[in-house]
């Protein structure tokens, strides 16, 4: 079920090596007649808006869900479709490494690889280089690192990974970046951003003629300064979208909403906001209350994968023992596929056997929590009323028994 066709069940509803030189402010004279964003609506610093793209329109503010390796885990397309996800993220590091451009490109991108007809957003990269830590080295033209599947040696660059993005065929690409580490002292940050900033401009000049809209993304760490720096940076340059990297990598969830309080009224109006790898229901909520309009993170794939599970009520890690004659839905007010149909019994017996339908059926059901909620937060900013939406969201989670 599409949640944007039924009430959310939530508070109170329920990579050419050139560098361009810098335009106007904000302008973009590539600018793709296929991609254009419309603010609908605001609330506080909440924004309700709409994304049109070639292939669709997107619904704001949006959870994107992660398909790393041009497969959202344990989904299929159709199941996607049918809880209301428009827009997905596939990586073009792993899918450089696994099956690699060529086998994507025969099928036409990675539309037809995986048959998903929709618009799909491709991060660069450069999240995963920094998470190789120590295998790669980082330089003024790219990245050298080693395969983590074959120890091969690679080198990424923003030509490169513009590159293969345009392989990928995928509706919006992001610049090629230095994602800046947690903690790390003001020169450091300094450093990684401006370097950032000039990949940037390689990234974009790399982009020039091609089909596809292109997020900048600001760095600058934990200094509200080196972020406003980054930002301006990037709008001066222009692009498409704007996207917020180097949260959620180890940082106290406190600075990071005190860095988005500081940067997201700084943020151009008439362009998408992208927070990167957030988060969790909480984290969410909170963001979308900030200002913030896109979301991805692997978080309700993967924790459905072990048995955590997002309920209306807060949480249930169906693996615990006291499930395992509970003879109630997972969620009684979820319409989700799982929960009209399973008890948590079942869910516990699936997960305790390590059965293949235990990933499927949590992960159809956190997905769709994940649809349900920001339906819900949708609609709480087009009435008006997403303070008491929030408030009610926070009681309800915070107070509620895992056995509930």
């Amino acid at each position: 079920m599409n949640p944007d066709e039924n009430p959310a069940q939530f508070g109170i509803f329920f990579f050419a090596n050139r560098l361009i030189s810098c335009g106007a402010p904000n302008s973009i004279p590539d600018m793709i007649p296929d991609f254009h964003f419309q603010l609908l609506a605001t609330d506080g610093p909440a924004r309700r808006g709409r994304i049109h793209l070639a292939r669709g329109t997107v619904e704001t503010p949006v959870f994107m869900p992660v398909g790393t390796y041009a497969t959202v885990k344990a989904m299929t397309p159709e199941e996607l479709r049918g809880i209301g996800t428009r827009l997905i993220v596939a990586n073009t590091f792993h899918l450089l490494l696994r099956p690699g451009t060529q086998v994507i490109a025969a099928h036409g991108g990675l539309h037809g690889f995986m048959h998903w007809a929709g618009p799909i957003l491709t991060d660069s990269g450069g999240f995963q280089v920094f998470s190789l830590g120590d295998r790669r080295t980082i330089g003024e033209e790219g990245v050298h690192f080693r395969s983590p599947i074959d120890g091969a040696s690679v080198f990424l660059d923003p030509e490169g990974s513009l590159r293969i993005q345009r392989a990928l065929a995928a509706d919006i690409n992001m610049v090629f970046d230095d994602c800046t580490p947690y903690p790390a002292t003001q020169d450091e940050a300094r450093r990684s951003m401006e370097l950032s900033m000039r990949w940037a401009a390689r990234s974009k000049a790399a982009h020039a003629g091609a089909p596809s809209a292109l997020f900048g993304i600001v760095q600058g760490g934990m200094y509200p300064a080196l972020r406003a720096d980054s930002l301006a940076k990037l709008v001066d340059l222009g692009f498409h979208g704007y996207a917020i990297g180097g949260l959620s990598v180890g940082e106290p969830p406190e600075e990071r909403r005190a860095i988005l309080g500081q940067l997201l009224p700084l943020m151009p109006r008439d362009r998408p906001r992208y927070l990167m790898g957030v988060g969790t229901p909480a984290d969410i909520v909170n963001a979308v209350q900030d200002g913030v309009d896109m979301f991805d993170c692997v978080l309700p794939t993967r924790n459905a994968r072990n048995g955590h599970l997002f309920v209306s009520h807060g949480v249930i890690r169906i693996r615990n023992s006291q499930y395992k004659t509970d003879t109630r839905p997972l969620d009684a007010a979820c319409s989700c596929y799982t929960c009209r149909h399973y008890t948590r019994a079942y869910l516990h017996h699936l997960d305790r056997t390590r059965e293949i339908l235990a990933s499927r059926l949590n992960t159809l059901h956190n997905l769709h929590y994940y649809q349900t909620l920001l339906s819900g937060l949708r609609k709480a900013i087009e009435t008006g009323v997403l303070g008491e939406f929030v408030e009610e969201f926070h009681r309800r989670t915070t107070t509620a028994r895992d056995d509930e």
